[in-house]
């Protein structure tokens, strides 16, 4: 068969449909320049987040706390994944249609590769494309890892957390292998949808990089709710045994296992880059398969930009989008935006209730040998907070870590009802300046999540 090539050109090439890319994207043709889009597939879409991601995940987080104790569990679940389809559906026709619908704009599906620094062939063989551009945007965003277990690739009853937001058999015995934030969000998922859940961490405690306290706050709860967590295991083989995989795992010196019909490895994610045949384009990678940037997100082409989870910077899609102003700034700006200016960037994990932090722990001021004092009260104490009441959700605590001699401050851990919300007032607060008593003494809608703050503040706890 005769192979053809139709070739392109552009002003700008973005490879990969995440939040950053598609964000340049629409703000440089709207700068009247000819953008082209590829993705590599029509189920991606608009990227990670509204496909398998953020989007999924946090409206399975939804239906599940949403299920009754006489709700069949497997008939709910199917219910509950039914909508999520819908939902990621709608938004991948939107974010496909706003992009390709522009008159300077063309979406291409298909996998791409580099040919030389400026010109990307996608597919092979019959009817490839070429496409070059005198800018080019790198965003394919990344990809679980599955890590070097005896047994574990080949098990029947692995899944990936793209698989898990798509299946609609709720899996009866759920083995997280990892307690990080998607693990954890993962096992409150499946928990409250009825599944039994076992989370294996390595650590000896979850969330090492957050305080004791707070660490312990959530394995509290996760507990309550049914999760069996066991800290200090060393996962060393996955046998199958039919229906189910025996996963075997070390602590404190013995062998022990647990049966799993579904087995989630939650220890990472890696950056999309293996195909993308870098080398022909002269980018550089790090050791993990990341393109390595500058401040300005340039790459070892300063033509060629790396944005979201492929220049391995945080894996946060908030993170991607702030990528998009910084290079934005670049090709339509002054150019002095850097990955340099972020400050505060909150994170939250989604279990229920959420854990929202920003900024420095109790322990990294400690360490760091600053003068400061902690606030910090139970959710169930603060009586300046009722919606926590009203919605039947007293678990969890308040933290702050403040300057004793500023009032500013450092750094907040909520562990509560809607700390999602409140921790972009108090990262805005860091940001900007904002003390602690200015934020005990603002007015808040009543009754509300953010009015905590006008209570926690005095919640000095003894040195």
């Amino acid at each position: 068969m005769e192979t053809t090539t139709t070739m392109l050109s552009a002003d700008v090439l973005v490879v990969g449909f995440g939040k950053g890319g598609k964000t340049a994207a629409h703000a440089l043709t709207d700068a009247g320049r000819r953008v082209i889009l590829v993705e590599q597939s029509e189920n991606m879409y608009g990227g990670t987040c509204p496909n398998v991601g953020c989007v999924p995940t946090k409206m399975l987080v939804h239906y599940s706390n949403a299920r009754r104790p006489e709700d069949d569990a497997q008939g709910f679940f199917q219910h509950s994944v039914a909508g999520v389809r819908e939902l990621t559906s709608a938004f991948r026709a939107g974010n496909f249609s706003s992009l390709d619908g522009k008159d300077t704009a063309t979406v291409i599906t298909g996998a791409a590769h580099f040919l030389d620094p400026h010109t990307v062939a996608v597919g092979e063989g019959t009817d490839r494309i070429t496409v070059t551009a005198p800018t080019i945007l790198i965003n394919t965003g990344s990809e679980p890892v599955v890590p070097a277990i005896a047994g574990l690739a080949a098990s029947p009853h692995l899944v990936s957390s793209t698989e898990l937001t798509q299946t609609s058999n709720l899996p009866e015995r759920l083995v997280v292998i990892g307690g990080g934030y998607l693990g954890l969000e993962f096992a409150s998922i499946y928990r409250h949808f009825g599944t039994d859940v076992t989370v294996l961490e390595a650590a000896d405690r979850l969330l090492p990089r957050e305080d004791e306290d707070v660490a312990g706050a959530v394995t509290q709860i996760l507990t309550g709710d049914g999760i069996r967590v066991i800290t200090g295991a060393v996962v060393s083989e996955v046998r199958d045994t039919g229906a189910v995989s025996s996963v075997v795992y070390e602590k404190d010196g013995r062998t022990h296992t647990v049966e799993a019909s579904a087995l989630l490895p939650a220890t990472g994610r890696r950056a999309v880059t293996s195909q993308l045949r870098l080398d022909a384009a002269g980018v550089k990678t790090a050791a993990n398969g990341s393109i390595v940037v500058d401040e300005h997100l340039r790459t070892s082409r300063p033509h060629i930009f790396a944005l979201g989870d492929v220049n391995g910077g945080p894996q946060f899609t908030y993170i991607s989008l702030d990528d998009a102003r910084i290079v934005l700034d670049q090709l339509l700006g002054e150019g002095t935006r850097t990955t340099t200016d972020r400050v505060a960037v909150p994170h939250t994990l989604f279990i229920t209730p959420p854990l929202a932090t920003v900024g420095l722990t109790e322990t990294q001021a400690r360490s760091k040998g600053l003068d400061f004092t902690v606030a910090r009260e139970n959710v169930a104490d603060i009586v300046a907070m009722p919606r926590a009441h009203t919605v039947e959700e007293t678990r969890g605590l308040m933290k702050f870590v403040v300057d004793a001699r500023t009032d500013l401050i450092l750094g907040a851990a909520l562990l509560s009802i809607d700390a999602q919300e409140i921790i972009n007032t108090v990262a805005l607060a860091v940001r900007h300046g904002i003390t602690a008593t200015e934020l005990r003494n603002s007015i808040y809608t009543h009754p509300s999540s953010t009015e905590a703050l006008n209570e926690v503040f005095d919640k000095v706890l003894p040195r």
